[in-house]
C-alpha cells in the first residue's frame, strides 16, 4: 500500500493475498478490538496470519474482546494461552462492533459486517483515521477489564436449564407457555426465572435480558 491509501477487500483469502504483507512487518504493536475472536472466518487463514504474525518479546500484544467471546470453552482456552504467550486480554463492559486491527499505529483494519456474501475489510494507512481509531481504542481498554480478573469473578455460569429458561424469555413467551415447551409445571418456571434473575443480578426479566447479552450468554 502506498502512504495514506484506502482500500476495501472481499473476503479472507484476498485481505491474505493483498494485505498479509502487514502483518509480517509488524515490529511494536499489534492490537485487536472485536466481538469474539473469529475475526477470520476461514481456518486456513487464521492459520497464515498467526504465522505471518510472528511474536517476539518486543512486541506488544493487545486484544480487547466483548463478553460473547467468552461463552464457549475452547475460546477461553485459546484466549487463556494467548496470554500465556505474553499477549495482553481485556474485556470490554459492552458489546463491541464489527473487528478492528491495528499494527504499529500506522495500519487499520477494519472488518465490515458478516453477511452471506464475502465479508469486506477496509484497510488504511491514514493517519488521521488511524490515530483517531487508536485514540477511541485506548479509551476503551483503560475501562476494560483484565481477561483474569473478568472470568474470576464477572461471567455467571449458566447451566442446560438456565439457559434454556433465558431463551424461553427472549421468545416473549407468556409463563404458561414457557412452561409447557420446557415441560414444567408453572411454578417451577416461575422458580427458575427468579433464579436467573439472582444468578445475573438483575432487577428484571429485561435487565436479565440485557445482563445476558453483555455476558454474550443468549445467542
Amino acid at each position: 500500500m502506498s502512504a495514506a491509501q484506502v482500500i476495501t477487500l472481499r473476503g479472507d483469502a484476498e485481505l491474505l493475498a493483498r494485505a498479509g504483507h502487514l502483518f509480517e512487518g509488524t515490529r511494536h504493536e499489534f492490537v485487536c478490538a472485536a466481538r469474539d475472536v473469529n475475526t477470520w472466518s476461514q481456518p486456513e487463514v487464521r492459520r497464515a496470519i498467526g504465522e505471518r504474525l510472528r511474536v517476539t518479546a518486543e512486541l506488544t500484544v493487545k486484544k480487547l474482546l466483548s463478553p460473547a467471546a467468552l461463552k464457549d470453552e475452547g475460546t477461553r482456552l485459546h484466549l487463556r494461552e494467548a496470554v500465556g504467550r505474553g499477549a495482553e486480554v481485556r474485556i470490554s463492559s459492552t458489546g463491541l462492533p464489527h473487528e478492528t486491527i491495528m499494527i504499529d499505529r500506522r495500519v487499520m483494519i477494519l472488518a465490515g459486517a458478516e453477511t452471506a456474501t464475502p465479508r469486506t475489510f477496509t484497510v488504511t494507512t491514514e493517519p488521521a483515521l488511524v490515530g483517531g481509531v487508536y485514540a477511541l481504542f485506548e479509551a476503551a481498554w483503560e475501562s476494560a477489564t483484565g481477561y483474569t480478573a473478568y472470568l474470576r469473578g464477572d461471567v455467571p455460569h449458566l447451566d442446560a436449564d438456565a439457559l434454556a429458561v433465558l431463551r424461553a424469555l427472549g421468545a416473549g413467551h407468556t409463563d404458561a407457555t414457557a412452561a409447557r415447551r420446557l415441560g414444567l409445571s408453572l411454578r417451577t418456571y416461575r422458580r427458575r426465572v427468579a433464579e436467573l434473575l439472582d444468578t445475573l443480578d438483575a432487577g428484571s426479566r429485561f435487565q436479565a435480558g440485557l445482563r445476558a447479552g453483555e455476558f454474550g450468554l443468549n445467542a
